[in-house]
């Protein structure tokens, strides 16, 4: 069971056998949190630890076994090490010794899956000078940031929490809504109240919409799906911008003249969060799944599933429609990094729009599925694909839809 708390960054601690990972991620947490022993491969499965690391903020360390594990058993260990890569954000190579094949192979796979990384010449008490002589042959080998600690003395610490935090990729969060909306713009918002709309509130997109478009001195205008027609009958001036909710998007935009900018919550969520080209290049994996294929709903939270759930009941069901194929859906809901066995079988993922997360917990998991080579898109391309008004809705954003 991983700890809770998507926000938190994922460090993974690598290397050989009994360099000492576990004395490290100890020393660096300054709690006995795995298991430290002489015997070689005490390690078997990764542990996770959640902590506060300055100046970086809460995040998952991860103990891992050692990549040169041998036999058949040893072989799964490694599997499972190199697996638990996928969710990290930086990783630490612990060393005792100067690059052998093994640490060659464990910078491979970083750099393959664009891991920054840092090294960690462990055992300084023990190595003494050779210590010095280990850390620039890292250098010279890695053009990397190389550490020399002593996990028994607990020294050479004090700047790693920094040095992660510089190298770890910033996910900068985006404006909500298209830039081209300015002051005294008119912006009308699409809001149904269905049976999945919360008693007595707007959801979190549309409150996010509101709050920026007054905070850039334009006009918000809401209203109900039936009554948008009239609404912009009696509107002076044309709308800016129209924003709807996914599901009304084919009534909306036939409401809504071609001439009037028209986008959906959930494709401005999927810029604001996560990677859009990314999520728009992946919604046309849909045409490619086949009987038997797997399709994951991922919901970003967890909340009691509706009977017309819009993720688990309605695109599922729109998916067979259009493909004529028998999907094998599965829905993978919480703010915790999935397992790696609990994804790697899928064709694509359809993520939610994520209004609970950050985009740091989004790009989490785009940069995971990357990896993988698994397709990510997320609810509202997938509905505006399917209903063949994406390349309408994405051209606020400047987006241009690949045609095929």
């Amino acid at each position: 069971m991983l700890p809770s708390g998507g926000f938190r960054k994922y460090i993974s601690i690598v290397g050989r056998r009994n360099v000492g990972k576990s004395s490290f991620m100890n020393a660096l947490t300054g709690q006995e949190i795995s298991i430290v022993s002489d015997v070689p491969g005490t390690t078997t499965d990764p542990v996770y630890k959640a902590m506060e690391l300055h100046p970086l903020g809460p995040v998952t360390l991860i103990d891992t076994p050692g990549l040169d594990d041998v036999g058949e058993l040893g072989e799964k260990r490694v599997q499972k090490a190199i697996k638990a890569f996928y969710k990290a954000d930086a990783g630490i190579l612990v060393t005792d010794n100067f690059p052998g094949e093994y640490e060659k192979r464990i910078t491979e796979i970083f750099k393959e899956l664009e891991i920054p990384f840092i090294v960690a010449v462990n055992k300084a008490d023990l190595l003494d000078k050779k210590a010095e002589e280990i850390a620039r042959a890292y250098e010279r080998e890695f053009s990397t940031r190389v550490f020399v600690v002593s996990s028994v003395r607990k020294s050479g610490f004090e700047n790693i929490g920094k040095t992660l935090n510089e190298i770890i990729p910033s996910d900068d969060e985006l404006p909500f809504i298209p830039e081209f909306v300015d002051a005294g713009d008119l912006v009308v918002l699409v809001v149904p109240i269905d049976l999945g709309a919360p008693k007595g509130r707007l959801i979190m997109p549309q409150v996010h919409a509101i709050r920026e478009i007054l905070d850039r001195e334009a006009v918000a205008i809401v209203a109900k799906e039936r009554e948008l027609r009239y609404t912009l009958e009696k509107l002076n001036e044309p709308p800016k911008l129209v924003i709807t909710d996914s599901q009304a998007v084919m009534k909306v935009a036939s409401d809504v003249p071609s001439d009037v900018a028209l986008t959906t919550f959930s494709i401005l969520e999927a810029n604001y969060r996560g990677d859009i080209r990314y999520f728009v290049e992946s919604v046309y994996e849909i045409e490619k799944l086949k009987d038997g294929d797997t399709v994951i709903i991922m919901e970003g939270c967890t909340h009691r599933p509706l009977t017309e759930d819009i993720g688990r009941v309605k695109i599922p069901r729109w998916l067979v429609n259009h493909t004529g194929a028998n999907i094998n859906f599965k829905v993978w809901a919480g703010v915790d990094m999935p397992e790696y066995e609990e994804v790697a079988d899928a064709k694509l993922v359809i993520h939610c729009g994520g209004c609970v997360n950050t985009r740091n917990q989004m790009m989490r998991r785009v940069r995971m599925f990357k990896r993988l080579g698994i397709p990510m898109t997320n609810y509202g391309i997938v509905i505006s694909y399917m209903h063949g008004v994406l390349e309408r809705a994405l051209e606020p954003l400047k987006i241009s839809v690949a045609k095929r």
